[in-house]
C-alpha cells in the first residue's frame, strides 16, 4: 500500500491508522498488541462500562451462591463487577468452591484465575453458543447463575433452560454510548488526513455505538464518511451485527481475542502487500 512506506523491514501495519473503539480502561491492551505490528493506533470509545442502576439482584445472588451450581462469566467486565460486589459484601472465595466455573474465553479465564478461582470450562470457541455446547450434558437439573451484561444475546440462559437447568441472569455492569465520542468520531472520519485506514469492533455493542455515534441509520449509513474504511471483527457475532447494519467485515478474526483480531489485521494487509 503505498502510504505504508518502502522500508524492507517494516512492520505489517507500518503506516496503517487503526482506530480502536473499546471502552477506555479495555483499549490498551489491544492498543498495545496493534502497536507492536507498527500501527498508529487512534482511541475514541465507541461504549463505556458503567456499574448496574441497582445492585441488589447481583448481591442477592451472591449471598446465596450455595444454592448454585454453576457460575457462567461471559467477560472480563463480568468478572471485574462480580468480584467487586464479593469484595464489598465481604464474601470470601471459599464460598465459591462448590461451584464449577465456565468462561467464555481465555481472557475471561485468566481474570477468574487471577482471582484466585478456578475455572471448569472454557470452550473452543469464544461465542454463546460454544458456552451451551460445552455445557450440554453437564446442566440437567442444575442450577445456573449468569452474570452479564444488562443487555445482551438471550442464547445462553434459553438454551440452558431447554436442557433442563434452572438459569437466573444477573446484570452485573451495563455499557452505554458516550457522547463525548460523538463528535470526535464524526470529525475523525470526516479528515482525510487523519481518518482510520481500519476500525476494530470488539463485539455488537461497539458496532451499534460506532454508528449511533455517527448518527447514522441503515439507510443512511453508506453516506456517513464511511466509504473506504476497512472493518475488522473480533467474530461472527460480531460480523453479523456489522451486515445487519449494512456494513462489512474484511476482515474476520479466526480465534475470536484480542491476538487474534490483531493477526487477522497484520495478515490482511501482507496479503495485500
Amino acid at each position: 500500500m503505498s502510504t505504508r512506506g518502502s522500508s524492507a523491514k517494516r512492520l505489517p501495519l507500518t503506516g496503517v491508522r487503526v482506530l480502536v473503539g473499546r471502552a477506555r480502561r479495555q483499549a490498551s491492551a489491544l492498543s498495545s498488541e496493534l502497536r507492536k505490528v507498527g500501527a498508529q493506533v487512534i482511541e475514541i470509545p465507541f461504549i463505556e462500562i458503567r456499574p448496574p442502576r441497582s445492585h441488589k439482584p447481583l448481591d442477592a445472588a451472591l449471598k446465596n451462591l450455595d444454592q448454585y451450581d454453576w457460575l457462567i462469566l461471559t467477560s472480563v467486565n463480568g468478572v471485574e463487577a462480580l468480584w467487586e460486589r464479593l469484595k464489598k459484601l465481604r464474601i470470601t472465595k471459599h464460598t465459591l468452591q462448590h461451584l464449577k466455573i465456565a468462561a467464555i474465553g481465555p481472557a475471561t479465564e485468566k481474570a477468574i484465575a487471577s482471582r484466585g478461582a478456578n475455572v471448569n470450562v472454557v470452550p473452543k470457541e469464544y461465542v454463546a453458543e460454544a458456552v451451551v455446547r460445552s455445557l450440554r450434558s453437564k446442566v440437567k437439573g442444575k442450577r445456573v447463575l449468569l452474570a452479564r451484561a444488562k443487555v445482551a444475546r438471550d442464547v445462553i440462559p434459553r438454551e440452558l433452560r431447554r436442557l433442563g437447568a434452572g438459569v437466573d441472569v444477573v446484570e452485573a455492569y451495563e455499557t452505554v454510548m458516550p457522547e463525548s465520542s460523538r463528535q470526535r468520531l464524526r470529525n475523525l472520519v470526516s479528515d482525510p488526513k487523519r481518518r482510520p485506514h481500519v476500525v476494530c469492533f470488539t463485539s455488537s455493542s461497539t458496532v451499534k455505538n460506532f454508528v449511533a455515534l455517527l448518527g447514522a441509520s441503515r439507510e443512511r449509513v453508506a453516506r456517513a464518511h464511511l466509504q473506504g474504511l476497512i472493518f475488522a471483527s473480533i467474530g461472527p457475532v460480531t460480523s453479523a451485527t456489522l451486515k445487519e447494519l449494512g456494513l462489512r467485515a474484511e476482515i474476520e478474526a479466526k480465534e475470536f481475542t484480542i491476538q487474534g483480531l490483531v493477526s487477522a489485521i497484520a495478515a490482511f494487509y501482507t496479503s495485500h502487500e
